[in-house]
């Protein structure tokens, strides 16, 4: 019965499991290079909805890669897979542009666990967090154009915990 149950839900059009974005993203950093793709989903939330600005946000699932960089050598690739709420702070629209500021702590699994001789991470589980700043624009604010700075690690989870930082470049494309 219980898989009945899913099953139905998975193929019935809940608008709830639509998609509302999709986005690329690529960054550098730690002698690493990353991109990823990812889905997302907005709350259809407004909070503080008071004068020209408002707090909502959106879940965002990634999936993507690291290549390291450094001249120690060794150099790996890892994959890294993502979920993260994302919290964000938008003044509505001006004249088809939408400013806005944001931040996250969500969770993302890697493997391997180590990108080059002298980087490893002693987990395939790592939280990554980012704060960034950006802006929709478009006739219908279709587009989305974010810097990011972000830190994964273990949260000392387990020794060694080295982490990685990445300035990113985000864009994406709201449906």
């Amino acid at each position: 019965m219980r898989k009945k149950l899913l099953l139905i839900a998975l193929l019935s059009p809940v608008s709830s499991f639509a998609i509302d974005s999709v986005s690329i993203e690529a960054g550098s950093g730690n002698a690493a290079e990353m991109m990823r793709v990812g889905a997302q989903w907005d709350w259809k939330k407004r909070w503080f909805d008071t004068g020209n600005w408002h707090l909502g946000g959106f879940w965002d699932a990634s999936i993507g890669g690291w290549r390291g960089k450094a001249a120690i050598g060794d150099n790996r690739h890892i994959t890294d897979f993502g979920l993260t709420p994302v919290f964000r702070y938008e003044r509505n629209s001006i004249s088809g542009i939408s400013p806005y500021v944001e931040g996250a702590i969500g969770f993302h699994l890697i493997s391997p666990t180590q990108i080059y001789a002298n980087r490893k991470f002693s987990t395939a589980f790592q939280f990554g967090d980012h704060v960034g700043a950006g802006f929709r624009f478009g006739e219908r604010l279709q587009y989305d154009l974010t810097y990011r700075f972000q830190h994964l690690s273990n949260g000392g989870i387990k020794k060694p915990n080295q982490g990685i930082n990445f300035n990113q470049i985000r864009f994406a494309y709201h449906f």
